[in-house]
């Protein structure tokens, strides 16, 4: 009866197609990784090699560049293995994985939250800029984001490891996540369940509550100008921020926060995909294109010139 209850490998059935179908999710799987790589690698490039974007707001961009390497890395190579080879990951490998998706997750939230608070410090008091959004206190929030996604990936999931799983291993998802595994324990999972419910909600209540009360002061402030350029470049620089929060938050909420943890798998299966593999390859792409500095600043790494943009 010991035996029953030990389980040492899970297999994961998403994206459990005909060979054709596998074969070119695999493609455009891999054609996202990539593209989230370069894509990200040269925001960091860019900023780091350019003089110019020496102020916070591209100091916290290189960051959540990073950080989007990172979660990418979570979950994409996973993917691309399963579609090609086995789907068994293993108990240890797939708890690994859970712990490291919530943990980038939630410090890519509160990695938002600070480039909120940026815009209402850039915008709202300009002339005390400097003064609060001092190097330090820069780095500190950076930090502070990662300790605080740790400390929550750790937290949800120590309940985890005291869980049976009696046989049942298939996890009809593509990656290992906190909601797939809770439905495959045969114990008690209200512990787990509770713990990330409190810990989740007040990560994403806080976090959403300073971008929120920000950007209620942006929008004020940005109304109250008389010049159309300046509003239109306050939004311009506000909107890709915005952009890319709504896909997370919207996203990750449905399929971490809702109530009923009953859902279609294709539903689970395509919120997943937006927040954890495709919001980290459309967010160096929604600055770039948003950005004008960053836009020249990658045609100079690109070296390119005026004569190029005439003959092509």
């Amino acid at each position: 009866m010991e035996n029953l209850t030990t389980v040492t490998y899970f297999v994961l059935l998403g994206f459990s197609y005909s060979p054709p179908v596998q074969s070119c999710l695999f493609l455009v799987f891999l054609f996202i990784y990539a593209v989230t790589l370069v894509g990200n690698i040269v925001i960091m490039m860019v900023i780091r090699g350019n003089s110019h974007l020496r102020s916070p707001m591209y100091f916290f961009l290189g960051h959540l560049s990073f950080l989007d390497v990172c979660f990418s890395s979570v979950t994409v190579p996973r993917v691309l293995m399963n579609l090609v080879s086995s789907r068994t990951i293993s108990y240890s490998g797939c708890l690994a994985q859970m712990f490291f998706v919530i943990f980038t997750a939630c410090t890519e939230i509160f990695l938002l939250a600070a480039m909120a608070y940026d815009r209402y410090a850039a915008i709202c008091r300009p002339l005390y800029y400097a003064q609060i959004m001092k190097a330090a206190f820069c780095r500190g929030l950076v930090g502070g984001a990662w300790a605080i996604g740790f400390i929550h990936g750790l937290v949800n999931t120590l309940p985890v490891l005291k869980l049976k799983f009696c046989g049942q291993n298939i996890i009809r998802h593509f990656s290992c996540e906190l909601p797939s595994l809770l439905a495959l324990s045969c114990s008690e999972t209200f512990i787990s369940r509770i713990t990330f419910f409190i810990t989740g909600s007040a990560m994403v209540g806080s976090s959403f509550v300073i971008i929120l009360v920000s950007y209620i002061h942006i929008v004020s402030t940005v109304l109250k100008m008389h010049s159309a350029e300046a509003k239109r470049k306050t939004f311009s620089t506000c909107s890709s921020h915005l952009i890319v929060v709504v896909l997370l938050y919207g996203t990750a909420c449905f399929r971490y926060m809702r109530p009923n943890p009953a859902s279609s798998t294709i539903m689970d299966e395509f919120f997943s995909v937006q927040y954890s593999i495709s919001t980290p390859m459309l967010n160096p792409i929604i600055y770039s294109l948003k950005t004008r500095e960053v836009q020249e600043a990658i045609k100079k790494l690109m070296r390119y010139t005026p004569l190029v943009s005439r003959v092509l």
